[in-house]
C-alpha cells in the first residue's frame, strides 16, 4: 500500500504560528499534530512508500519527516494551491497499488486495520456531528456505502462529517475520476477530491463508510486548544520531575523536564515546552512553546510560540515565536 499525505496548505487560521511552522507540525500535548497520525501509519506495517504533497514551508516538513520516520518517502511540491484533487493528482506517478490518503491537520481514533480485509473499492471514515452545517457530510445507502457528499447542508440529510481519511483500493478508477474533475470548472479556484469519489460511485464503485471513535481538529485556535486538552486526558499528560517553590499543578498537564515553575499555578489543560518558565502567574487551557517566559500574568485560552516573553498580561493571548509583550507597572 502507498500513503498520500497532502500538507501544502498555509494554515491561515492558525497565524501567526504558521508563518514559521507548518500547520501539521504545530504541537498539541507536546507532539506535532502529524505525529499522532503517523503512529497509525507505522502500525499498519505494510506501507511501501509515503508520498508527501508539500507547499508552504516545505523544507521544514521534509526535514522533519526524513529525520523522524524510517519509511521510503517522496516529496512533491504543490506549487499552485488548486485544491485537494490537484494535490492527490501530483502523486499519480508513484501510485501503482491501493492507497491511503490522510489529511493531517486532525487527529482521529480509527481502526485502520479494517482496510486489510476490505472487499470494497474504498473506505471513507466519518464522524457523526451535531453541527453538520459546518462540514461536508456523507450520505449512505442501506448497505452503508457512500452515495454522495453534500457540502455544508442546510437540512440534516446526514450528520456524518467527512474527516479527510480515505482508503482507495480501486486506485485506477480514483485517478480516472481525478482526471475527469480536473477538466471541470474549478470551485473558487480549487478542484475537490470528493468530486473524484463521486465519479467513482457514479461509475459503479462501492465505497464503505465507517465511523471513527474520535475526531479532533487542530486547524484553528479554539479547536487546537480543545484537542490539546483531549490528548492530555487520553494519556499524554506528564508532570515534571521537579517543581519550584510555590508551584501548583492542576492536572492534566504536559510539562517537559527542565521547565521552571515558581510561585505559580499551571493547569488544567496546559502544555509547556522545554526550557520555559512560569513565575508569579497562573496559566490554564494553554499551549506554550519552548524557552518562553510567563511572569506576573494570568493567562487562559492562550497559544504562545517559542522564545516568547509575556509579563503583566491578563486574559487570552495568541503570540507567535519571538514575541515580547509586557505590561509592566
Amino acid at each position: 500500500m502507498k500513503v498520500i499525505i497532502p500538507l501544502a496548505g498555509k494554515g491561515t487560521r492558525l497565524r501567526p504560528h504558521t508563518h514559521v511552522t507548518p500547520k501539521p507540525m504545530l504541537k498539541v500535548a507536546g507532539r506535532p499534530v502529524m505525529s499522532y497520525v503517523m503512529d497509525d501509519v507505522l502500525k499498519l506495517g505494510n506501507v511501501e512508500q509515503v508520498v508527501y504533497i508539500t507547499g508552504h514551508l516545505k523544507d521544514k516538513v521534509e526535514a522533519y519527516a526524513r529525520q523522524t520516520y524510517d519509511i521510503p518517502s517522496v516529496f512533491i511540491e504543490q506549487a499552485v494551491q488548486d485544491g485537494t484533487a490537484g494535490a492527490v493528482a501530483l502523486a499519480k506517478p508513484y501510485v501503482d497499488q491501493p492507497v491511503l490518503i490522510i489529511f493531517v491537520d486532525t487527529i482521529f481514533d480509527a481502526d485502520l486495520t479494517i482496510l486489510k480485509d476490505s472487499d470494497d473499492d474504498g473506505i471513507i471514515w466519518t464522524k457523526e456531528v451535531e453541527d453538520y452545517q459546518r462540514f461536508g457530510v456523507v450520505v449512505t445507502d442501506d448497505h452503508g456505502h457512500m452515495t454522495k457528499i453534500v457540502e455544508k447542508p442546510k437540512e440534516p440529510i446526514s450528520k456524518r462529517a467527512n474527516i479527510g481519511l480515505y482508503y482507495i483500493k480501486n486506485w485506477k478508477l480514483l485517478y480516472e475520476g481525478i482526471a475527469h474533475v480536473l477538466t471541470t470548472t474549478p470551485n473558487k479556484g480549487e478542484w475537490y477530491l470528493t468530486d473524484a469519489f463521486q465519479y467513482m460511485i457514479d461509475h459503479g464503485a462501492k465505497i464503505k463508510v465507517v465511523d471513527v471513535a474520535g475526531w479532533y481538529d487542530a486547524g484553528q485556535l479554539e479547536t487546537l486548544l480543545d484537542t490539546n486538552r483531549t490528548m492530555l486526558v487520553k494519556g499524554r499528560a506528564r508532570r515534571p520531575e521537579m517543581l519550584g517553590e510555590g508551584a501548583t499543578i492542576v492536572e492534566p498537564v504536559y510539562i517537559e523536564d527542565g521547565c521552571t515553575i515558581e510561585h505559580a499555578t499551571v493547569g488544567p489543560n496546559v502544555s509547556l515546552g522545554a526550557g520555559s518558565t512560569v513565575r508569579h502567574s497562573s496559566v490554564a487551557n494553554a499551549v506554550i512553546g519552548e524557552q518562553t517566559l510567563v511572569e506576573h500574568a494570568q493567562l487562559t485560552n492562550a497559544f504562545l510560540g517559542d522564545r516568547v516573553v509575556v509579563r503583566g498580561v491578563k486574559g487570552s493571548v495568541n503570540l507567535g515565536d519571538d514575541c515580547d509583550v509586557r505590561m509592566d507597572t
